[in-house]
């Protein structure tokens, strides 16, 4: 649970209190500072303390939007117990150039926890985790598909993890599933170091997705109430638990026309997708190898061979969010 008092970058910030704290990160070659900025709303009375991070990855901006509408709505504003601390955006240098990664090519969630005498994306990764993370219970990580894939709102978790498990289902995105975390990623310094971790994805980078920024939102808000930091009340909704999911990947190169999206079921078998060449000599069916649920779809009108295609959710179970 939080502590009395909460420092950040030299910063104390009592309850009761809402700052902004600017944390600087590096600096260009032309001289110019690169920061984010970390807003803290405190509640006045103890309670866990919860890290909502958006654009880690910096060509995802449905993450940076769901955390921007959080900071400036109301729902922060007078917190009843515990503390927000809310970044909604990490990765500057991605977010300028439209960019995933930075511009040596590094992907600053496969550098924790990070070196502060590293490379800048080993340095972003020890300012959250030396700066930031000391303080935080419960992080909630933003994010979308990559590249022009698309991923239906969805809460991950890692296996034997009964925390996050618990968490994840008080949160209730359409769809849960198990996903052990990457190597180096942020998701497993917080595994290592026992904080609680729940990564949301939803949507397609360089994208703003309505459904996605609104059910994160929504999650949010049914974690605050599970912790009594805000007054309210919401009803439970129908969610899905996937215990497996698997790719189907393009078997050739081609021009790819999907017949189905996230969201949508699929019998073992059907007809879900085509891939044509260019000249119109040959087409390849693409179908389902599973009854199950498409949890993500790509939606650029060419791959090559090998790309993924459709994300199949399996061996599933209804439950309703626990608040």
């Amino acid at each position: 649970m939080s502590k009395e008092q909460l420092t950040i970058e030299g910063n104390t910030i009592h309850p009761g209190e809402h700052k902004s704290q600017v944390i600087r990160i590096a600096r260009l070659p032309s001289g110019h500072d690169i920061e984010i900025y970390a807003h803290i709303f405190r509640g006045q009375l103890p309670g866990p303390c919860i890290l909502l991070l958006g654009g880690l990855h910096g060509d995802e901006v449905n993450g940076i939007e769901i955390v921007r509408r959080m900071v400036t709505g109301t729902m922060f504003k007078g917190l009843n117990c515990g503390s927000i601390i809310a970044i909604p955006l990490l990765n500057v240098y991605g977010f300028i150039n439209f960019s995933r990664d930075l511009l040596d090519g590094k992907d600053v969630n496969r550098s924790f926890p990070g070196n502060f005498k590293g490379s800048l994306a080993s340095r972003i990764a020890r300012t959250v985790t030396k700066k930031i993370m000391p303080e935080v219970d419960l992080l909630i990580d933003f994010h979308t598909g990559g590249s022009s894939r698309y991923n239906y709102p969805q809460i991950r978790h890692s296996s034997n993890d009964e925390q996050s498990l618990a968490l994840a289902k008080i949160f209730g995105a359409p769809c849960t599933l198990v996903k052990d975390p990457i190597s180096r990623s942020l998701r497993q310094f917080c595994f290592k170091e026992e904080i609680s971790c729940l990564v949301y994805e939803g949507g397609q980078s360089l994208h703003l997705d309505e459904y996605s920024i609104t059910e994160a939102i929504s999650g949010v808000e049914r974690i605050l109430l599970s912790f009594a930091m805000i007054d309210g009340e919401t009803k439970q909704k129908n969610c899905f638990y996937f215990e497996k999911a698997s790719w189907i990947r393009a078997q050739v190169s081609g021009i790819f026309k999907s017949f189905k999206k996230s969201g949508q079921l699929t019998e073992m078998n059907e007809l879900i997708g085509e891939l044509y060449d260019p000249y119109g000599l040959k087409k390849t069916e693409v179908r389902a190898n599973r009854d199950g649920f498409i949890l993500a779809h790509n939606n650029s009108p060419v791959v090559h061979q090998g790309d993924a295609l459709f994300n199949i959710g399996y061996q599933w179970e209804d439950y309703k969010s626990e608040v």
